[in-house]
């Protein structure tokens, strides 16, 4: 998310499943999409059958997308920066970039000051302070403005200043013998694999990038998910059929959650969390709305006051009022970071603050912290410095049972030793429970309850319900610290102690208070009060409406429930089934669509038209776009030209150079794991992410190649979900044990046997399983050394029906996090291996 909206303008998948069918190439990096997503995986698979369309799998392992490749590309983990670096630098000298869509569509053409410089020796970009260690002054990664405020613009790209320019530059280094030395694959391998992605750089050809933890997992995640949106904007492949940047989410809701205010930095619909030195309603929205960066773009987060007022009338109901800033004063604001004390709640961050005392309590919802680690043990060791834990799940796990002698003593204690008070409390799975899931391709789809659950089980939102409503009575009782931000919680369900997600569906879309009148003619009604929203700019920013999710709203609007179609009419023959559930945002199946068409409103394929101007309003898709906006090279275009089809950014084209949003730089930049087999090649004397802040607890140890010589990563099976289907007796009949995956040259010098017994060991502790030696991980040649890599997967602990117990393998993953998202490095850490 934190990528992609820094780049687009929204964070999620930017296509969707059924649209992969429509790419001539596609590009599985960074995933496994055969493996872990095997029933979204057809698409592809119609793909090649219907189209001849080429898969392309850059790996560190020849996985299961693998075996059903065109192309399979091995590299070493965590370099995928420079691979996709290597993919821009040859684009841009072979002339295979889609030259008017970078400048329609991309900031290309902007001017950036005169201060931002690059130090390639260094490995440093302008503004980073020696002394503090960190980039304290991000001024530089900004345009040059004009008078009015707005950027100057070169539309030539031949500025020398010009982001076109200066990418161009930047990128120059990332030659294929340059990609070899830092990823391990052969020139000519990469080389060949350049050919067949970059192909798409012609108007009627499309390519799509499919990515999941593959990605994310690193201390450069966000960056390396930038350098790909990049690509696929210079490819121009963006916002057309069979084009995008598709996330992969690993849950059936986690896209839901990330939507509804998962992270610890964001409310529902993306609104960011109120900070102490936001003060005022009015100090917070001056605050997170932008201004715009060109004369006409449209800038639609100018509208974050109506998101923003709407969503606490949703929080506080009636005392939420004009006259008390809409209450506001009761709003939970994040205390500022200051010395010593980091006010980050994110995961990593949390189990940090309850390491060091700063935690009394911890309500756990289907999650396992133990097992999903990091650092595990350090997990351990702040869960029993708690007074309390609640847990809420389907299975006894490792979370719940931490105080047990077999995996307390992991951190040197006894049962006797720990005060922690533990709740269990038994919880509805998936088929007991109705609702709804938000899937990767941001379709928000009702299911309906399968059964009841069994014995005393309840669904989460009884949990937190009948939870919140005794600890109500015992602040309207005895009064307490911000006792009326409790009391005065709008919690208006027709049953208080079991909400119907129906009606918390419809406050999530959101209706109208009062009357809303049409903002250009006060006199007609658009909404009678008691409705339904159905559009954005349905909201207020004056109380007259609620919403929980503005990002949501169209899912229920006055014809209903629309989550719960299930229409398959395919209009358009593309896939995009537009009367099936509802697809947010505004029920677009492809966002950013205003990009399938040229300056003139036409589309750039005939044959996969997504979007495209008749003459009076844009047709096909939901536009991402005004409606009625006539393209700038048509005889009516004054409105649209410079408005940008990019909408949510100030800008209203895609970023390629990113202004001041990252911590690490406005281009993205090749910088090894923390733990690295070898320093950087580009810049050894910065050889990891300047940016990241390790952790200094007792348990952050972190280990050399000198110790440790072997890079490491961790993955998951199709026949297991997660930590909890190791509960689950057939699950277990198909991979029934943990196990190492090993290079056949590294279990021969080790004198390891397929089905040995191994132990494998880095700087924060060890696990064994059987050796599974193979040929699907090569020793490569980096930097002029000989590198091994092993993997395992996830999915075993102390607890469940599996035939080892103890095999966790977040027991050797470190705490170090991406500084962006705060995403761990579960992937390219540094081990040894030896026989158990």
């Amino acid at each position: 998310m934190a990528s992609l909206a820094a780049t687009f303008g929204r964070g999620a998948m930017t296509n969707g499943w059924t649209d992969i069918a429509n790419a001539d190439v596609i590009l599985a990096m960074g995933g496994n999409p055969a493996e872990n997503h095997p029933v979204g995986f057809r698409f592809v698979m119609d793909a090649k059958r219907n189209r001849n369309a080429k898969l392309i799998s850059v790996d560190p392992r020849y996985n299961r997308t693998s075996a059903v490749s065109d192309s399979f590309t091995q590299i070493r983990v965590g370099t995928d920066i420079a691979f996709l670096g290597g993919l821009i630098h040859y684009a841009l000298t072979q002339n295979r970039y889609h030259a008017e869509y970078v400048r329609l569509f991309t900031n290309a053409t902007f001017l950036v000051t005169e201060s931002y410089a690059f130090d390639e020796a260094a490995g440093l970009f302008s503004g980073w302070d020696t002394a503090k260690k960190a980039y304290a002054d991000k001024s530089s990664w900004s345009y040059e403005l004009d008078a009015q405020g707005f950027a100057k613009i070169d539309a030539t790209m031949e500025h020398p200043r010009s982001v076109f320019q200066l990418m161009k530059k930047h990128y120059a280094r990332y030659t294929p013998e340059m990609v070899s030395r830092i990823c391990g694959c052969k020139p000519e391998e990469f080389v060949r694999a350049a050919e067949l992605i970059t192909s798409t750089f012609k108007p009627d050809k499309a390519g799509t990038i499919l990515y999941a933890l593959g990605w994310t997992h690193h201390s450069s995640s966000v960056q390396l998910i930038h350098t790909a949106a990049m690509l696929q904007l210079l490819l121009g492949n963006m916002g057309i059929a069979g084009g995008g940047l598709n996330a992969l989410r690993g849950h059936a809701n986690i896209q839901g959650g990330t939507d509804c205010g998962m992270g610890y930095h964001n409310l529902p619909g993306y609104v960011a969390i109120q900070k102490a030195g936001h003060q005022s309603l009015k100090t917070f929205i001056d605050a997170v709305t932008p201004k715009p960066l060109r004369p006409n773009a449209m800038n639609f987060y100018s509208n974050t006051d109506r998101f923003v007022v709407s969503q606490l009338k949703a929080f506080y109901g009636k005392a939420a009022t004009r006259e008390n800033d809409f209450a506001y004063h009761l709003h939970p604001k994040l205390p500022e970071s200051a010395p010593g004390v980091d006010e980050n709640w994110s995961w990593a961050y949390i189990f940090d603050h309850m390491f060091q005392g700063r935690m009394e309590g911890l309500i756990s919802y289907g999650m396992n912290p133990v097992s999903n680690g990091p650092n595990s043990r350090k997990v351990l060791s702040g869960l029993s410095k708690l007074k309390w834990l609640v847990v809420a799940e389907n299975f006894e796990q490792e979370t719940a049972a931490f105080w047990k002698p077999n995996i307390l003593e992991l951190v040197g204690k006894k049962p006797a030793d720990v005060q922690t008070e533990v709740f269990l409390l038994p919880a509805a799975n998936f088929a007991e429970k109705d609702g709804t899931f938000t899937n990767s391709a941001r379709w928000i789809q009702w299911k309906w309850k399968a059964i009841d659950p069994p014995g005393e089980a309840l669904a989460d939102q009884e949990i937190t319900a009948r939870i919140f409503l005794r600890v109500r009575e015992l602040y309207a009782a005895e009064g307490g610290r911000q006792a009326a931000s409790v009391t005065n919680l709008n919690w208006w369900y027709s049953n208080p102690s079991k909400p119907s997600m129906d009606e918390v569906l419809k406050e999530i879309n959101g209706w109208a208070i009062q009357d809303i009148k049409d903002e250009k003619d006060p006199k007609t009604v658009v909404l009678k009060a008691g409705a339904q929203l159905g559009k954005f700019l349905d909201t207020r920013a004056d109380g007259s409406t609620l919403c929980g999710n503005w990002l949501y709203i169209g899912c229920y609007p006055e014809a209903g429930n629309l989550t719960q179609r299930r229409n398959t009419a395919d209009p358009s023959g593309l896939g995009a089934h537009p009367n099936w559930s509802f697809n947010w945002p505004a029920n677009r199946r492809i966002m950013y669509n205003r990009c399938s068409a040229d300056g003139a409103g036409k589309p750039w394929d005939a044959s996969r038209p997504v979007l495209s101007w008749n003459g009076e309003k844009w047709v096909g898709d939901v536009p991402d776009f005004k409606p009625d906006s006539a393209p700038a090279n048509t005889p009516a275009g004054t409105h649209d030209a410079g408005m940008g089809a990019f909408i949510m950014l100030p800008e209203g084209v895609a970023r390629l150079f990113v202004p001041g949003q990252f911590a690490e730089g406005p281009f993205s930049e090749h910088y090894e794991p923390v733990e690295a087999p070898i320093p950087n090649p580009l810049h050894p004397s910065q050889s990891s992410n300047p940016a990241v802040k390790p952790f200094t607890t007792e348990f952050d140890k972190l280990g050399e190649a000198a110790e440790y010589p072997i890079v490491c990563t961790t993955y998951r099976l199709t026949e297991h979900f997660h930590y909890w289907t190791k509960n689950n007796p057939y699950n277990m009949q198909l991979q029934p044990e943990f196990f190492v995956e090993i290079p056949e040259e590294l279990a021969k010098e080790k004198g390891i046997a397929n089905g040995g017994k191994v132990k494998v060991t880095s700087a924060r502790g060890s696990i064994e399983g059987k050796a599974m030696v193979t040929r699907r991980i090569k020793p490569m040649t980096v930097g002029g050394k000989k590198v091994y890599q092993i993997g395992f997967p996830i999915h075993w602990g102390f607890l469940g029906k599996g035939k080892q117990q103890g095999s966790l393998a977040n027991l050797v993953t470190p705490t170090i996090v991406d500084p962006n998202s705060f995403a761990p490095e579960y992937k390219g850490f540094l081990v040894k291996l030896e026989k158990a």
